[in-house]
């Protein structure tokens, strides 16, 4: 790597072998749990990994262009601060009462999860309604697919209604986007949760019925008759909740100095800690393993794809895209694995390019014919395909480490990415078929 002119972006002199450690990020976070599983599943192990990859990486940048890396490393501690209080608050949150994990309820709660994710945001959607969705099917014999369509629907694509919902739209709000206009995308919203809701009844009803089957009585006494009225203990954490996206929403619209809105977010966190009996977080079966499994993984993500982000944003308008499905299509697919929020930034500059308006100022773009629908397919591909692997956005592998805290085997990286490819690319071929075409 040698030095670059003084003023040259440093995406415009970066190597393309730049990226081969957050190549093998994803490779060691794919391939390690299947190679060696007890290894892996140790958090230091995981920390040595990101270590290993993240901080020769991070130094290498620092010697040309620390600001990229202090800037990094300022999304990364927003992010993990914003996860960390939304887990946390949300883990004070019990649903009493006997769930039926029947395919009815299930997709009952998939559908309120889908709402509340606009509401509260994906993260916050996922904490409070992870945990009432795994006891209700704890009976169940097979739990994976429930828990892999709860984050097709309630940690992704629920979130595109509101810049609360998912945090690239929030950086749209930020650069001028107004607050209500992502509820333009409601059919599309609309069309991809129905899509999916209606699969899922078909998969686990077929399911259920098979598991039924072979324990004759046992499970549909278990799961649709054993019942108990349902109750919400720690409703103040509710209030906490709603707290912590008021922060983000007055912090982005009035934009205080940096470390002010994590202060503001940590303030409702201890409150939470601080009021809610700890019978409650244990009866929530409460652990501080999921968030820091993630800590750790989302470490070495953050700082090893700093030359694959800056790569794209300086050389991204030589990718020809000039259609609303290819923006859709390209913003998604990178989203599948590298950040979702600056890949959003980097496809709304592409698209303001095309445009003639600035990339700062997304409310020109919101406001040029073309440019509102090239938003548009930013915002769905950036939001939707977010889904299509555990890292495409940060609930994904929370909700992972939540089910498999509390027994659940989930797939392997790929194995999940089996059902995003059997189930979501197809949605999605629909949807640019019906919305952008």
């Amino acid at each position: 790597m040698t030095a670059p002119e003084e003023a040259a972006p440093i995406g415009q002199w970066l190597p393309a072998w730049s990226i081969a450690p957050f190549v093998m990020m994803l490779l060691a976070i794919a391939v390690l749990p299947l190679v060696a599983p007890r290894w892996w599943e140790k958090d230091r192990h995981k920390g040595l990994v990101a270590l290993g990859l993240g901080l020769p990486t991070g130094v290498a940048l620092a010697l040309f262009d620390h600001g990229a890396v202090l800037h990094a490393a300022h999304e990364y501690v927003a992010f993990i601060v914003l996860l960390m209080t939304l887990f946390v608050i949300s883990g004070g949150i019990v649903v009493r009462g006997k769930l039926a994990g029947s395919p009815e309820v299930n997709v009952l709660l998939l559908a309120i999860g889908a709402v509340l994710a606009s509401l509260i945001g994906t993260t916050g959607a996922s904490m409070v309604l992870i945990r009432p969705l795994l006891r209700a099917n704890r009976a169940r014999q097979r739990q994976a697919h429930v828990v892999v369509f709860f984050i097709f629907v309630v940690s992704n694509i629920g979130g595109l209604l509101t810049p609360v919902g998912d945090p690239p739209l929030f950086l749209g709000f930020l650069r001028g986007v107004p607050f209500f206009w992502t509820l333009h995308l409601l059919p599309e919203w609309a069309a991809v949760v129905l899509l999916l809701l209606a699969v899922f009844y078909v998969v686990d009803t077929v399911i259920f019925r098979r598991e039924d089957v072979r324990t004759p009585g046992d499970l549909d006494e278990q799961v649709r008759v054993d019942r108990e009225p349902l109750s919400v203990a720690g409703k103040r954490n509710l209030a906490y909740l709603f707290g912590v996206v008021g922060v983000v929403v007055v912090c982005g619209h009035f934009k205080p100095a940096a470390g002010v809105q994590e202060a503001g977010m940590l303030l409702f966190l201890g409150l939470s800690l601080a009021t809610t009996p700890r019978a409650l977080h244990d009866e929530n079966g409460f652990g501080w393993g999921p968030i820091i499994e993630v800590a750790v993984i989302f470490a070495g993500i953050f700082v090893t794809m700093i030359p694959a982000l800056a790569i794209l944003g300086a050389r991204g308008a030589t990718l020809g895209l000039a259609e609303p499905w290819q923006f859709f299509w390209a913003a998604g697919a990178l989203s599948s694995f590298l950040d979702n929020a600056p890949t959003y930034l980097v496809f709304t500059a592409i698209a303001s390019g095309l445009c003639g308006t600035d990339a700062n100022t997304l409310a020109e773009l919101v406001g040029h014919e073309r440019g509102a629908l090239l938003l548009s397919a930013i915002s769905l591909g950036s939001v939707m395909m977010g889904a299509n692997t555990y890292i495409g956005n940060g609930p994904n592998f929370m909700v992972k480490a939540v089910a498999e805290s509390a027994g659940v085997k989930m797939p392997s990286f790929f194995g999940y990415m089996a059902y995003s490819g059997a189930i979501l690319v197809p949605t999605f071929v629909a949807v640019t078929w019906l919305f952008l075409l």
